[in-house]
C-alpha cells in the first residue's frame, strides 16, 4: 500500500484539486465544470452565499495524496456562536464537501493506487478537526461551487458509503436536480386569461417575469443567468429557475405554462442553452411548502431528473 499524507491544501494543488471537483460535477450534471479560479474563491470565501458566509469563523482545507498525487480532498467550515449567526447554524461545524477517486480493479490499472483507505484517512483527520474546534455538531454535505451539485447525489456512492462508515447518518430530505435544453422549452403562446401581460424586473433569484392582470401581479417566474465567466461551464451557458409561484385563484389555467414560455423565449434572447431547477422529494420545506405540484409540472413540461441528491448528514460526536 503507498504511504498516505493527508495536509493542508498548497496552491500548487489546485489543478488536480479542480480535476477531482469536476469529475464528480460531471458525473451528476452533463458537461458541467468550472475554472480553478472558482475552486479557489470557494476555499476563501463564497460570496453567493451573502447570507450564510459572513457567519462562517473559520475555513480548512484537506488533501490526501498519494503516490504525489492528490487522490482526496475536503473542505471544512466551523460557524461563528455569536448572537449574528442563525441558532440553525450557530456554533456547528460542517464538512462542506469530501471528494475522492472511486476504487476501480487492480487488473485495470496496477498503477493507479486503491484510494479508500486514503479516504477514510482524511474522513477522519476531518472529524478530528471538527472535534479540536468544538462544535455544537458535526454536519456533512457535497456542495461543490458548481450549479446543481450539492448535498450526496446518487451517482457518489463510494461518498455516501464513507460518511456512512465514520458514523454520519443522513436525517435531513432528498431534493430532485431537473434539467431541460431551452430549445424544448413551450415557445410563448396567446395568454391563457384575457388581458394577461407579462412584465419584467428585478428579482430577488435573477430576473422576475410576472404575470399581470389589470392592476394584480397573479404569478411570476424568475431566472438567474449563471454570469461571471470563471463560473461557467465548458459548453454554453446556463440558468437556474427559481421562484415560480401562481396565486391559488389562477392555478390550473395554463399560467405557469404561460410564464415557463416567456421565459424560455427571454433565455433563448439571452442564448442561454440549458436550464436547471430544483424540488424536495417528499415531505415540506422550512416555509411549509409541499413540491408534490411542482414535480407533476416539471416532468409534463419536459423536465429531465439528473439526480436526487440527500440532505442533511450529521454525526454525533465521540464521547
Amino acid at each position: 500500500m503507498p504511504s498516505i499524507e493527508v495536509r493542508p491544501f498548497h496552491r500548487r494543488d489546485r489543478e488536480q484539486l479542480t480535476g477531482l471537483v469536476n469529475s464528480h460535477a460531471a458525473a451528476v450534471v452533463p458537461g458541467m465544470g468550472v475554472s480553478v479560479a472558482t475552486v479557489l474563491s470557494q476555499l476563501e470565501r463564497e460570496p453567493g452565499e451573502f447570507i450564510v458566509d459572513p457567519w462562517v469563523g473559520e475555513r480548512r482545507t484537506l488533501v490526501a495524496v498519494q503516490r504525489d498525487r492528490i487522490v482526496a480532498a475536503a473542505h471544512l467550515l466551523r460557524y461563528s456562536s455569536d448572537d449574528r449567526v442563525s441558532t440553525t447554524y450557530r456554533g456547528i461545524g460542517e464538512i462542506r464537501w469530501l471528494l475522492f477517486w472511486p476504487e476501480v480493479p487492480a487488473s485495470n490499472n496496477p498503477y493507479w493506487p486503491d484510494t479508500t483507505k486514503a479516504a477514510e484517512k482524511l474522513i477522519a483527520d476531518c472529524i478530528r478537526q471538527l472535534e479540536e474546534w468544538g462544535v455544537a455538531s458535526q454536519e456533512a454535505d457535497g456542495e461543490l461551487p458548481v450549479p446543481g451539485v450539492y448535498g450526496v447525489p446518487e451517482q457518489w456512492p463510494h461518498i455516501r458509503a464513507l460518511y456512512e462508515r465514520a458514523g454520519f447518518a443522513h436525517a435531513g430530505h432528498t431534493e430532485v436536480v431537473y434539467l431541460i435544453r431551452v430549445e424544448e422549452l413551450p415557445h410563448p403562446a396567446g395568454p391563457p386569461l384575457a388581458g394577461l401581460a407579462v412584465r419584467r424586473s428585478v428579482g430577488i433569484n435573477g430576473t422576475r417575469l410576472s404575470a399581470v392582470l389589470g392592476s394584480e401581479c397573479i404569478g411570476y417566474i424568475e431566472l438567474d443567468i449563471f454570469e461571471e465567466g470563471e463560473r461557467l461551464p465548458r459548453h454554453g451557458r446556463w440558468a437556474d429557475l427559481g421562484n415560480l409561484h401562481v396565486t391559488e385563484p389562477h392555478r390550473r389555467r395554463g399560467v405557469a405554462t404561460w410564464l415557463l414560455a416567456q421565459a424560455a423565449d427571454w433565455l433563448r434572447l439571452a442564448q442561454v442553452g440549458r436550464l436547471l431547477t430544483y424540488a424536495w422529494l417528499e415531505g415540506q420545506d422550512g416555509t411549509g411548502q409541499s413540491y408534490d405540484g411542482y414535480r407533476t409540472f416539471l416532468s409534463a413540461v419536459g423536465f429531465l431528473e439528473l439526480t436526487h441528491t440527500k440532505r442533511g448528514w450529521t454525526r454525533t460526536p465521540d464521547n
